[in-house]
């Protein structure tokens, strides 16, 4: 008996007519329950998804140099030295401006892209054309010719708190626009392996492959942010996602659209964190800053009397809180920009003045160190944290670097296993018929190529 009872409690409605499902009321006290349903019919007609197609050159591995003889491929059977194929690529956006047809999405969304297909909320389809792009920053603005679009209006990203509620809006997989919602999880995150300007909302809001460039807003409808990458194992969102704060993205737009590309100023340091336990060592009360670690020689900092062990503590009076923060407020100034630091030197606070170096100051053709590199323009980085390099800033379409694979962002860690750092170290007696093998870092990784 006692087990009939158990199995008529287990498969209700087995005898008799099942109850019904329960339903939320729509309304609670008089009240309706609250939905993102208004916000989202507002604020989705703003978000685009953006398709790609490329044609990529890819040069074949050939196991010896007698094969640069096409009698000699076509006698073994060995493929041409390039074939050509399509790469196709996915992403979103976000309109910012309806009447110029300005949109906001992530620079390695478009980077290299032959064509550039936006498609709006209501199925319309656009070729878009490029204004600029920013690797460093990961921000691109591109322009449509269509009439009746609707923009995201921007929030003050600055005024974001951990806990604040916010929805990615975005392409998916290829799925179609997509909402998903979620918090603030942390502000100012960096160092996720890259050398650019890292200044990320960290949001549980799942986006996932597709959604770069898409939209983070509040629930207000208003863009707090640029959908940039995820930190998953396997490619799949784990809640850990990251978007450029939107004053960051509108400061990017504004050079952009002016120039063409960034020209950000440089300082010439390498610094790293003040943490309490060099305090401590320097006998300091400060506990935020970031001390100048090394000088480059000629630099803007040099000029200004800038020395290693010398303290920043706020830049164009507002307080700087680490060897990052300073970076990433730097990086978004223009070259000949004018700035102040507080400067804390042998106990004593003052202030120096600072204008910014042009980039060409730091930069070399590729050409005046070997052929091969012939249309690579490089140029040193002196990042947070101690980092300094020589990064790649330009590729031209069909130069043997292209061909092989070389890009913007790439930062040289060798060249036929000699070391280089800074531009001084660049070797410059290399036979002009000789192969070129570097080893680089893309984002977190180590790669080599072979320049022939």
């Amino acid at each position: 008996m006692r087990r009939l009872m158990i199995l008529l409690l287990l498969v209700p409605g087995l005898f008799g007519a099942a109850p019904s499902v329960a339903q939320l009321p729509a309304v609670v006290d008089g009240e309706p329950l609250p939905s993102l349903a208004p916000m989202l019919e507002r604020t989705i007609p703003g978000v685009v998804n953006i398709a790609t197609r490329a044609r990529v050159v890819e040069s074949a591995n050939l196991p010896s140099p007698l094969f640069d003889d096409p009698f000699f491929r076509r006698f073994f059977d060995r493929p041409e030295r390039s074939r050509e194929r399509e790469r196709r690529g996915l992403g979103s956006g976000v309109i910012v401006d309806a009447s110029a047809g300005t949109i906001l999405t992530n620079s390695h969304v478009v980077a290299r892209a032959d064509t550039i297909l936006v498609t709006l909320h209501d199925g319309r389809q656009y070729e878009a054309d490029v204004v600029g792009t920013d690797p460093a920053t990961d921000v691109a603005v591109i322009r449509i010719d269509a009439e009746d679009l609707e923009a995201i209006p921007l929030a003050d990203s600055d005024e974001l708190r951990v806990g604040d509620f916010v929805v990615a809006i975005g392409n998916p997989y290829g799925l179609g626009q997509t909402v998903t919602s979620g918090i603030v999880s942390a502000l100012g995150r960096s160092g996720l392996g890259g050398d650019g300007i890292e200044d990320f909302i960290q949001t549980d809001a799942s986006i996932n492959p597709g959604n770069s460039g898409g939209a983070l807003v509040n629930l207000r409808g208003e863009l707090v942010g640029i959908n940039t990458a995820i930190l998953a194992r396997g490619g799949g969102n784990v809640g850990i996602g990251f978007a450029i704060p939107a004053n960051m993205a509108s400061q990017i737009q504004e050079h952009l659209l002016v120039e063409g590309r960034v020209e950000r100023g440089a300082l010439g340091v390498e610094m790293q964190d003040l943490t309490p336990a060099l305090a401590r060592a320097f006998g300091l009360d400060a506990s935020r800053g970031a001390v100048i670690t090394r000088v480059t020689r000629t630099s803007a900092a040099e000029r200004a009397g800038l020395a290693p062990g010398d303290i920043v503590l706020e830049l164009n009076d507002q307080s700087v809180r680490s060897a990052v923060d300073l970076h990433n407020r730097l990086g978004l100034l223009r070259a000949g920009s004018r700035v102040r630091l507080t400067v804390l030197r042998d106990g004593a606070t003052q202030e120096v003045v600072v204008r910014l170096d042009r980039p060409e100051a730091h930069r070399v053709e590729g050409a005046a160190v070997h052929p091969r590199l012939e249309g690579v323009r490089l140029a040193e980085t002196s990042g947070p944290e101690g980092r300094s390099g020589v990064v790649v800033i330009d590729v031209e379409t069909g130069s043997i670097g292209e061909r092989a694979g070389l890009r913007p962002g790439d930062v040289l860690l060798a060249i036929n296993r000699q070391r280089i750092q800074h531009l001084s170290d660049l070797p410059r007696k290399l036979a002009a018929d000789q192969v070129l093998a570097l080893q680089l870092r893309r984002g977190n990784q180590s790669v080599y190529l072979t320049l022939r």
